[in-house]
């Protein structure tokens, strides 16, 4: 899949993509900024690759084969756009060369549900958290940290980022970080419907613990999630207001 794209020369480019057994992958694309290679070398789309190079850590050359499009649909509307953009965003944070199976099937997943903007912000946030996993910050929402306990997971902690229970948490509320129910197994009965509190909740929770890797590494933040949000927020309030 398709992350970004920068110029090299007069007609090449350097394709970074998300690959099932090589992880995030770069490779030079001779002729990328042709009339025929430019529509399919858009982020979100997916690609057959053929890759090549006399060494392994050489930047290589790829061979592309456009798979399925899907840039042309998400550019129609503004939480499919800003989606694509925020979710290439948080992938180019992996390490490269690394494989990453869950990680890239999850991203098909997003980019197929971007135009739903309740299935959108569910399955990003979802997303956030398993990229946190993989870059080594994975959340335990299975049980409360401090009883063991399954039942009425309320909060996580930003200390341990593990899930904390209403009762044992209560007195430290204001200190802990607020668990929507939708990321509870089990727990969304089916057809209900994700408020806009519960998306703000979420992007809370993974943003906190992105933050802090942002900080911890020296990094720069991009606005993608912002931009995101703003759109999503616009969406909800013009197809979801009763549960704004």
């Amino acid at each position: 899949m398709v992350l970004t794209t920068r110029k090299h020369g007069e007609s090449d480019i350097i394709l970074e993509v998300m690959t099932l057994e090589h992880g995030r992958h770069l490779g030079l694309v001779r002729g990328g900024r042709s009339r025929r290679h430019r529509p399919v070398l858009q982020a979100g789309n997916e690609l057959t690759l053929n890759w090549k190079a006399r060494l392994s850590d050489h930047l290589g050359q790829f061979h592309i084969e456009p798979e399925t499009l899907r840039v042309a649909d998400l550019m129609t509307s503004s939480v499919g756009l800003t989606g694509l953009q925020h979710v290439a965003f948080l992938t180019r944070l992996l390490p490269e060369r690394h494989p990453y199976p869950r990680l890239f099937h999850a991203l098909g997943v997003v980019l197929d549900n971007l135009a739903d903007p309740e299935a959108a912000a569910a399955l990003v946030i979802r997303y956030e958290l398993e990229l946190l996993g993989d870059l080594g910050i994975g959340l335990d929402l299975t049980r409360c940290a401090a009883t063991g306990t399954q039942e009425d997971l309320a909060y996580v902690s930003p200390k341990s980022a593990r899930a904390v229970s209403r009762d044992a948490g209560r007195p430290y509320h204001d200190r802990l970080l607020p668990l929507p129910s939708f990321l509870l197994e089990g727990q969304r009965q089916q057809g209900s419907e994700l408020t806009w509190a519960d998306v703000r909740q979420g992007f809370e929770l993974t943003s906190f613990f992105l933050d802090r890797h942002f900080q911890e590494h020296g990094l720069t933040e991009s606005d993608t999630r912002g931009a995101f949000l703003n759109a999503l927020e616009r969406r909800y309030r013009q197809d979801f207001p009763w549960n704004f």
